[in-house]
């Protein structure tokens, strides 16, 4: 089926039998994707066909993933009940709407690789990396690392800017679009401060397990998915009854939602995660997992920590070791524990939300995937 085909069939709105079953839904978020991208690749290449492996890199670093911010945004808008401010938005333009998420969420991966020099993402280069590469392969002239940075800078602005023209031209009404441009701007400041928060800890700032918790809410967590809840919901005209229960629904999960994603960081399979599990404890970051361990180890297991954790010269082996010490500590036992609590917070708020009923079982098939997931 065609891209422009598959835009077509996703128009209609999802039937309530697939409230559980996300794939239609994610195909019709690439779709939408691949229709914008088209776009954008044919003005690239119109300005210079130096330009189009730019917005190939975009297609290539959106296509993983299993758009769960978009799902959860489109459930949002399903979910919530309108409070008469306006007509009801076309399924359609809604779901183009959602899918500029994804290229938000690009920019943020793009710009975190750089910041943390990660090496693979989703089983290939990352783009300063790919773009280093690029450099020596035509045999450009500079310094290939800052010619790959660079390029990553401005591809990750680039996808940022993407978003916002999605957005803007996705054919919601006027009406829709300003009230969900005030979640959408408040989900881009709060994530480019979790950024800086992330930096800091890394840097010493903001120590410990709360420390920790306060770069993963603002970093990562409330935009994947208190926040795009929030976007659906202010694109059908939902009241703050709604916006609070989506609060209370968004942030225990989407806190389970970046711990789970940590622990797949050091103890995730290469083969399903498409990065190496050392690459986390390689670049240093300072997670709840490690706050945990650090807390609860004795002198020797801190001097593993400072000497094994963020080293690039690091081998498998050692990095063994300190998976070892994650788990002897209990650091591993507690995060699950925690991940377990938060979620079931979540999906009681979710059964207790004044939303749809199909929007709650869909809500609640989501809260599952994005917390037992494997990749």
């Amino acid at each position: 089926m065609t891209a422009g085909a598959q835009q077509r069939e996703s128009a209609r709105p999802l039937p309530l039998s697939d409230a559980a079953d996300l794939d239609r839904l994610r195909a019709a978020v690439a779709a939408a994707l691949t229709d914008f991208l088209e776009m954008q690749r044919a003005t690239l290449a119109g300005m210079d066909p130096s330009l189009v492996p730019v917005v190939d890199e975009i297609r290539a670093v959106a296509a993983g993933g299993k758009k769960l911010r978009p799902s959860f945004a489109y459930w949002g808008w399903r979910g919530a009940p309108a409070d008469g401010r306006g007509p009801a938005e076309d399924d359609g333009a809604v779901l183009h709407a959602v899918a500029a998420l994804e290229f938000f969420h690009a920019s943020a991966l793009v710009h975190d690789d750089v910041m943390d020099d990660a090496g693979t993402r989703r089983g290939r280069p990352t783009t300063h990396v790919g773009f280093a590469d690029r450099h020596t392969t035509h045999g450009f002239s500079g310094d290939r690392e800052l010619f790959g940075v660079g390029a990553a800078i401005l591809v990750g602005d680039l996808a940022l800017v993407w978003s916002d023209e999605m957005l803007r031209c996705s054919g919601i009404s006027e009406a829709a679009l300003g009230r969900a441009r005030a979640v959408w701007d408040t989900m881009r400041t709060e994530v480019t401060a979790g950024q800086y928060l992330d930096l800091l800890r890394a840097a010493g700032g903001l120590p410990g397990p709360d420390g920790a918790l306060t770069v993963a809410r603002y970093k990562s967590a409330g935009y994947t998915v208190q926040r795009p809840l929030q976007f659906g919901a202010a694109i059908a005209g939902a009241g703050p009854a709604v916006a609070e229960a989506f609060a209370a629904i968004g942030l225990p999960l989407g806190e389970a939602f970046q711990l789970r994603d940590d622990l797949l960081g050091v103890f995730g399979d290469p083969e399903v995660t498409g990065k190496s599990a050392d690459d986390d404890l390689r670049e240093g970051k300072q997670t709840l997992l490690i706050a945990l361990a650090e807390e609860a180890t004795d002198d020797a297991g801190r001097r593993l920590l400072g000497g094994l954790l963020g080293n690039p010269d690091a081998g498998t082996e050692e990095f063994e070791a300190l998976r070892e010490l994650l788990v002897d500590t209990g650091a591993r036992d507690r995060v699950e524990e925690r991940i377990t609590r938060r979620t079931a917070e979540a999906r009681e708020a979710i059964a207790e939300a004044p939303i749809a009923d199909d929007a709650r079982a869909a809500l609640d098939a989501l809260a599952v995937a994005a917390t037992t997931r494997t990749a």
